[in-house]
């Protein structure tokens, strides 16, 4: 039977008032406790016939400033900060007439639901971010050996067997649930700080730094876990997928997946690059991406011709590849792509035909990510000891305008086209890297080579290995050539027009080779590096 508990004391103050009458209830006729609620919480409890003191009450002090203010009295949090085992804290309860709270119930005003609704609504924001609620956290936490706090509406079961049990509350669920506590104010302490720094940034651009980069001086991440991957990268590696709660959802991590398994950790990390090529052209563009680097790149009019030009410019690598489109699937797509072996597609949006399509292979994951979220302006890489650095990401694209023709010949309209896609596409290559383009479509890639005539040579045999001609074709490398004997091998290809950086002490020496080879060269003065 259970232990019938006496003189225990509840205050409960809930914005999310899922379960709470059913605790209430049970604490009421199971524990004999007395409960004191705010007056919201109050008034549910009294709808369902459930007997609960006030704040109010307790207190003697009336809630003011239209609710701002109401727990924040000496007499809740007297009683809840005492600590039980001191003589002179029992005293000094008694002599200003405060009865001990036991245990505490409180979640807080939803400020990040809120911002997610109604981001522009400053004021609504405002009165959404809660005081009253995370100082009563707070002082329960803090005394968490005398005090049960309570954050989550999941854990009101495993409370309510805790309290009715022989013995009382463990001391290791009392610091876990302390704990949640003051992982959740962390949490929505960041969210609200996120949001204030947005604001002022927006509010006042006059008052940002003069320096060429500003960042906080302290970063506060609050990541909350989306799921358990099934490994990392490797089967002996754990893994698991993270949001970062400050910013609203975005991208390939919040996806629907249409069909197939659970993504791993390799297929985010390739999805999420794949993606994030494709989300940078305006035109119809589809990307195959092996192990984070695109190995077949193209637009077209349709999907289905980007996706056969991407195809045919690495039809071997394209194998167990990760297709990705700017623009909606069809059926037709989605039948050729399915000629060969993939691991994951990635699209805005299929037709139900295109899915019908890809039905007929269960394995094959079909993304449709969000967009990628206006907030994500930073990328961070994790180095050794705890270390990470933070960056602006490379949204930078040109226009022929901005770059400077070196050479003695100046590109064509359609080279001048077929350049500035080069240009973007090797911006998701990783360094060294080089492209040869022609038609708006890859024809040899070279990426992630220890020297840049590597990333050449690479390229090259790539494309020979594919009956891939490049005479008449384009070349982007994404820093500038040290030397030119890189020039030597593209003029021997038939190649007719390179784009790149520059900055090199050897410039001169380079452009003389280009035009030595009949070559046009511009400079874009950005330099792309991707490690």
């Amino acid at each position: 039977m259970e232990k019938n508990i006496i003189s225990l004391t509840v205050l409960l103050s809930v914005s999310d008032k899922s379960g709470i009458v059913s605790f209430a209830k049970a604490m009421l006729e199971r524990a004999n406790a007395k409960l004191v609620s705010s007056s919201g919480t109050a008034a549910l409890l009294s709808q369902n016939n459930l007997k609960s003191e006030t704040v109010e009450d307790w207190t003697g002090f009336p809630e003011i400033l239209d609710g701002r203010f109401k727990t924040l009295h000496p007499k809740i949090h007297a009683a809840i900060l005492a600590k039980s085992n001191r003589d002179d804290h029992s005293r000094d309860l008694s002599m200003h007439g405060i009865s001990a709270i036991n245990v505490v119930v409180v979640n807080l005003y939803p400020f990040k639901e809120v911002l997610l609704e109604h981001s522009s609504d400053h004021e609504k924001l405002i009165e959404n971010i809660d005081i009253g609620g995370a100082t009563l956290l707070r002082s329960a936490a803090k005394n968490y050996e005398d005090v049960l706090v309570l954050v989550d509406p999941a854990d009101y079961d495993r409370a309510l067997e805790q309290l009715l049990k022989e013995g009382g509350v463990d001391y290791s669920f009392r610091l876990e649930m302390a704990t949640k506590a003051f992982r959740l104010i962390a949490d929505y302490d960041h969210a609200i700080s996120a949001y204030f720094i947005d604001y002022f940034q927006k509010s006042f651009p006059s008052h940002r730094s003069s320096c060429q980069f500003e960042f906080e001086p302290h970063l506060f991440l609050s990541l909350r876990k989306a799921q358990d991957l099934r490994y990392g990268e490797n089967a002996h590696q754990r893994a698991a997928l993270y949001f970062d709660s400050s910013l609203k959802e975005g991208g390939v991590a919040h996806s629907s997946l249409l069909q197939g398994k659970d993504l791993s950790y390799n297929n985010l990390v390739d999805a999420d690059a794949a993606w994030s090529c494709v989300s940078s052209f305006k035109e119809t563009a589809c990307v195959i991406v092996k192990h984070a680097i695109p190995c077949g790149l193209a637009l077209g009019d349709a999907a289905l011709e980007a996706y056969k030009k991407a195809f045919r410019g690495d039809s071997l690598s394209a194998f167990g590849g990760i297709v990705a489109f700017n623009r909606e699937v069809d059926e037709s797509t989605a039948v050729e792509i399915l000629n060969v072996f993939v691991e994951v597609v990635v699209a805005p949006s299929f037709t139900s035909a295109a899915k019908r399509a890809l039905a007929s292979k269960p394995n094959v994951r079909v993304l449709i990510p969000m967009p990628p979220s206006s907030d994500d302006l930073y990328e961070m890489k994790h180095i050794s000891s705890g270390s990470f650095i933070l960056q602006e990401r490379n949204f930078r694209q040109i226009t022929f305008n901005e770059c400077r023709v070196v050479t003695d010949k100046h590109p064509t309209k359609l080279q001048q086209r077929d350049l500035l896609f080069a240009w973007e596409a090797v911006k998701h290559l990783k360094s060294n890297a080089v492209i040869f383009c022609a038609n708006s479509m890859s024809l040899g890639i070279g990426a992630a080579q220890m020297s840049r005539i590597d990333a050449v040579d690479l390229a090259i045999s790539k494309a020979a290995n594919r009956n891939l001609n490049l005479a008449g074709s384009v070349i982007a490398s994404d820093a500038f050539f040290p030397f030119p004997d890189s020039l030597e091998r593209i003029a021997t290809t038939g190649a007719v027009a390179i784009i790149q950086p520059g900055g090199s002490v050897r410039d001169q020496e380079v452009i003389d080779k280009a035009n030595n080879c009949g070559l046009v060269m511009i400079f874009t003065g950005v330099r792309y590096f991707r490690h």
